[in-house]
């Protein structure tokens, strides 16, 4: 036997670069996927599964006047006769169709449990049934007129659609959103009662602009309300680009109760979000204090929705409630718009607005010269048969007898009276009933009729103008069916603009309690509950070796800076302090400060805080406590001391303060109008005292008309005030004069 021969691949087997064979393969895949699975077309709306369904439930004469069939018997046609994927795929199609919060006009018309917007799912085919609505008539008007062209299905034993021609925009109307290969689709839902208005405008003005569209189209409109809060540049945008999104908010409103308390109850929610996972994640806002003001959250929806949320207490502003939920919770989202879909060509294309309407309204025209040739070829068939059956009234006695004597009559019927094939075996079917006089005049008024309209469609088909005028016709009929003064087509979603965004106040976000602040000689940190004594040895309690350095009052929503002998400012939040059970943790591990650097201060920077910031070589400035603030823990850099020199003090500067104290090592005295410091954000400063030798010991901020106070020494408690402090007032970068007698050995204010 032959040894075989492995130059050669086997019959049936191709040779090929493995990476040229996955290539194409894989463009077959994604060409199938985005033609014929993914995105919408832009003349009907639908994608393949979503026709296939409506078209198998017309077959099933399942029109609104009908009863229902169960789901099962739609789901197991079109998975056998159009569309061979998986029967929960369909289903799930099937189910979204009936919907009514998440369709805008739902095409099938569900009975049972399809699902709610709380987010459960739709109950198995075989305990729903369905049939078709209005709006699915609507968009299949035409399909017994030649309006579109058919298709052989998959196994060549059936003939589907292409597309649906009827006159609604079902693209734009219903929204779409898919994800292909290498490209997706969102388009949301819109009136179409707007939507009708502008076709009409573009049936009129098929140049008008973006602008003209969106006179009549005012935004989104979608199931579940809401409302549209961009504003109308960032929706002309969009709607220009066919790309953007758009900021879509629940609908609230305030309930006032006995007592002067008050709700906020929520009746629309935004579109897509399931309202049990909404709850569910504002809960969890509450438990997780992370919104303090806000108590509860109820459900009290029956067939409307009904949100409840109870504030903590009734002096919380409800804005600022809002505003914190939006920003927390779904109550607020983005829906994304990327009007990919494909054209008439099949061709994905990512339109604007305006286009999307233009292809369809194009659409609409095709359908209207298709459904005229449609009706011209069936009167002519009808007017065929007419003329023939008068021929036969006018000699009705010879053509009864050749029927009675012609053992063939067709021949002679046609050879006699010039007769059709067609007309004579229409005359040779009649029934005897119809010989009558009164056939003949009903016969003529029925010619004169066909006659009369086939003269009419010729003209419609011949003059595009007349075409305009029959296009805006048939559109205002479908518009008023689903104008504002019905409940389908009444906009549910309001646009309106929301105003500019408010910084949400910390208290609304933290519970505001009292703390007593203590940060200790070796950097140790905590934050003990309530106002303590801070006189009080016995409460201040620190490791041995260790003692107080700052210890201060302060609130929870308070932000703390903390200043390091390098100039650089840290900001500690009040609420994120360890507790004051133990000895509190270093101060170090929470921002990034080697342990050779000094703390200068910590302090709390309130609102409009002003700070002095002074050198150890008596170079300082001012700056507000606001502009230092920083969220890192590298802190910001404020002073940059001079070689050799570190930041000495940081000291609130009172509203009422108009002068500073400034007083070296030296032991001399200097006070001048603080109008003379700048106002700086990061420097060096300038010079504040003059020193032959040493340097700044302390500064203060104080009323000059009121003077300087110090305490007495010997523990006395008692404190000594000077009034008159003209002799050491002099212009910034003296040197100063000896303190007044009494002033502290230590050169300390």
């Amino acid at each position: 036997m032959a040894a075989p021969d492995f130059s050669e691949p086997p019959i049936g087997i191709l040779d090929a670069p493995f990476d040229s064979a996955l290539s194409d393969r894989y463009l077959v895949y994604a060409l199938s996927t985005i033609t014929a699975r993914s995105l919408p077309d832009v003349r009907d709306g639908l994608k393949p599964v979503h026709r296939r369904l409506l078209w198998a439930m017309r077959l099933l004469k399942l029109d609104p006047a009908s009863g229902y069939k169960k789901c099962a018997r739609v789901v197991g046609d079109v998975i056998g006769k159009y569309h061979p994927h998986g029967d929960q795929s369909v289903y799930d199609a099937m189910v979204r169709l009936a919907q009514d919060f998440a369709l805008r006009y739902p095409l099938v018309d569900g009975q049972g449990n399809f699902g709610n917007i709380d987010g459960d799912n739709a109950a198995a085919y075989r305990y729903t049934e369905a049939r078709l609505t209005p709006v699915a008539i609507d968009l299949m008007d035409g399909l017994d007129e030649d309006a579109t062209d058919y298709r052989a299905t998959y196994n060549g034993e059936e003939q589907e659609p292409e597309l649906f021609p009827g006159p609604f925009p079902n693209l734009l109307a219903n929204g779409a959103a898919g994800i292909a290969v290498g490209m997706a689709t969102s388009i949301p839902p819109h009136n179409a009662a707007e939507l009708l208005d502008a076709a009409i405008l573009l049936v009129d003005a098929p140049d008008a602009d973006d602008v003209a569209i969106l006179a009549h189209v005012a935004g989104p409109d979608f199931p579940t309300g809401g409302l549209v809060v961009d504003p109308p540049a960032a929706i002309r945008e969009a709607y220009a680009t066919g790309r953007g999104s758009f900021r879509v908010r629940a609908r609230w409103s305030v309930e006032r109760e006995k007592g002067g308390g008050w709700q906020v109850v929520v009746d629309q929610i935004p579109y897509g979000v399931a309202k049990g996972k909404l709850i569910e994640q504002i809960a969890a806002l509450v438990n997780d204090r992370k919104l303090p003001i806000l108590a509860d959250v109820r459900d009290e929806s029956d067939a409307a929705i009904r949100l409840v949320l109870e504030p903590r207490s009734r002096t919380v502003d409800a804005d600022v409630l809002m505003e914190g939920l939006f920003r927390l919770s779904d109550l607020e989202i983005r829906v994304p718009l990327n009007l990919n879909v494909l054209d008439k060509d099949r061709t994905p294309r990512v339109l604007s607005l305006r286009a999307a309407l233009a292809a369809w309204v194009d659409h609409q025209f095709v359908v209207l010269r298709r459904r005229t040739e449609h009706r011209l070829a069936r009167i002519a068939d009808r007017l065929e048969l007419v003329r023939g059956y008068i021929v036969a009234f006018l000699n009705l006695d010879r053509v009864i007898a050749i029927i009675r004597t012609q053992d063939e009559p067709k021949p002679v019927m046609v050879a006699e009276f010039q007769l059709t094939d067609r007309q004579a075996e229409a005359i040779l079917n009649m029934r005897l009933r119809s010989l009558r006089r009164l056939e003949e005049m009903e016969l003529r008024g029925e010619q004169a009729k066909l006659e009369k309209e086939q003269a009419s469609l010729a003209a419609l088909l011949a003059d595009p103008k007349r075409q305009r005028a029959r296009m805006k016709r048939d559109l205002g009929r479908i518009r008023d069916r689903y104008g504002a003064q019905t409940p389908l087509g009444r906009r549910r979603t309001a646009i309106a603009e929301a105003p500019p965004t408010r910084d949400i106040p910390l208290e609304a976000m933290i519970d505001r309690e009292p703390i007593t602040v203590l940060l200790s000689q070796r950097g140790w940190i905590r934050a003990m509950k309530g106002h303590v004594d801070l006189a009080s040895a016995e409460t201040l309690k620190f490791k041995d070796g260790d003692g107080p350095q700052f210890a201060f009052h302060a609130q929870t929503t308070d932000k703390l800076l903390l200043a390091a002998a390098n100039g650089r400012f840290f900001t500690l939040a009040a609420d994120k302090l360890p507790g004051g059970r133990g000895f509190g943790e270093p101060v170090r591990l929470t921002i990034d400060l080697d342990g050779d650097t000094g703390i200068v201060a910590l302090l709390g920077a309130g609102p409009g805080v002003r700070l002095l910031v002074a050198a150890s070589d008596g170079r300082g400035f001012v700056v507000p406590a606001a502009d230092v603030l920083a969220e890192t823990r590298k802190g910001r850099t404020v002073m940059t001391p001079r070689a050799g020199a570190a930041l000495k003090l940081v000291r609130p500067i009172p509203a009422e303060a108009d002068y500073l104290a400034v007083i070296g090592d030296n032991r001399r005295l200097l006070a001048f109008p603080l109008a003379e410091l700048p106002e700086m954000t990061r420097g060096q400063g300038v010079q504040l005292q003059r020193y032959g030798d040493g340097g700044l010991s302390d500064a203060i901020p104080f009323v000059f008309a009121t003077g300087l106070s110090w305490p007495m020494g010997g523990g006395s408690g008692r404190t000594r005030t000077e009034a008159d402090l003209r002799p050491w007032r002099a212009a910034r970068g003296a040197a100063g004069r000896m303190p007044p007698t009494g002033f502290p050995r230590d050169n300390r204010f």
